[in-house]
């Protein structure tokens, strides 16, 4: 590349680098959060069957963190895609079921067809940006992000959401999330020099694949959708260890992987997926604190916090395959950021 790279500075572009103010007005809405007292102690004294959690696109992916902490305390809890639950699991909607359904504009088409099948049923949660949408004045208690379009600030409210819901210790979530906002911004400070050192890495790739496990399934799946949407590029997320069965026999200097380091109890596998991945003959790194590639370092946080930062990276390699190609990154040319038809 003899030219230096140029960005086109659009609205996705804006809403990245605002992410950090969005952040803090998150954490200044949770303060004022109403109680989730009485959600407590039904969960305390197993009043509850199940927790179902619901939400369409990045909104269900972004749920992957709190299930696992919800079933690691022992809360029996599921995760369903809101279009499958409405048409197929509807069952699992039974009586002294918490109900938590996550909408960044809590209008999708799916989640008021849910709503309305649910209305007066069973105890509703919602976690939303937008406090006039169906969502936010229809569920009995509702967690306002208010924070405009940030997938990091719908982390942060399903983090603190988690926290109340098993007990733990707010006070100490809310340093680990406050001391995101100032990383966050730190990293984004760099985001040309991020963009231009992944461009080589980039050129010439014709499809990008997330990988990761655990509560790193968020960002995975988040990423596979936020690159088609930015780039317009074939592109996916799996498990890591799914990402072994069948698409390893199509790896060439064509496809990018982003493996995402995650929780010290699974690094080990993924860091081994990464060296299989480049033997085969494809283009692969690891997102971690310490990369060997600055723009895919994250920040160094505690677990709690990891989710909230590993889209960082992502949104670097998307405005980089957006310059390549010459396009403003997340322009919409078939569908629309909401989707209100199933």
């Amino acid at each position: 590349m003899d030219q230096p790279l140029r960005i086109i500075e659009g609205a996705y572009f804006r809403d990245i680098l605002d992410q950090p103010r969005a952040l803090e007005q998150t954490l200044s809405k949770l303060q004022s959060s109403p109680s989730l007292e009485a959600i407590e102690r039904h969960l305390v004294e197993g009043w509850y069957k199940r927790v179902v959690l619901t939400g369409m696109g990045s909104s269900y992916h972004a749920l992957h963190p709190l299930h696992l902490r919800l079933v690691e305390a022992g809360i029996p809890a599921i995760m369903v895609d809101s279009s499958e639950l409405l048409h197929y699991q509807r069952r699992v909607l039974e009586e002294r079921t918490l109900f938590v359904l996550v909408s960044q504009s809590g209008k999708s088409a799916e989640i008021v067809r849910l709503l309305e099948a649910t209305r007066g049923r069973l105890e509703t949660l919602g976690v939303t940006n937008t406090p006039d949408s169906p969502l936010a004045q229809d569920t009995a208690s509702v967690v306002l992000t208010d924070a405009g379009e940030s997938c990091l600030a719908t982390q942060v409210a399903l983090a603190w959401l988690g926290t109340v819901l098993v007990g733990d210790s707010l006070d100490r979530a809310r340093s680990d999330l406050a001391g995101t906002v100032a990383l966050v911004e730190a990293y984004l400070a760099s985001w040309r020099a991020h963009v231009d050192e992944l461009a080589p890495l980039l050129d010439g790739v014709r499809a990008v694949y997330y990988v990761g496990r655990g509560p790193s399934l968020a960002a995975v799946g988040s990423a596979g959708l936020i690159t088609k949407e930015a780039t317009h590029l074939p592109s996916e997320g799996m498990g890591s260890a799914a990402f072994r069965h069948g698409p390893l026999e199509m790896l060439n200097d064509k496809v990018f992987v982003l493996a995402f380091a995650g929780e010290e109890r699974t690094r080990a596998l993924n860091e081994s997926l990464v060296s299989d991945i480049r033997s085969a003959g494809a283009r692969a790194h690891l997102a971690a604190e310490a990369a060997d590639v600055s723009a895919l370092s994250l920040p160094r946080v505690r677990d709690l916090a990891r989710p909230v930062v590993e889209l960082l990276p992502v949104e670097m390699v998307t405005l980089a395959l957006a310059a390549l190609a010459g396009r403003e990154a997340g322009t919409f040319g078939i569908g629309g950021k909401v989707t209100t038809t199933e």
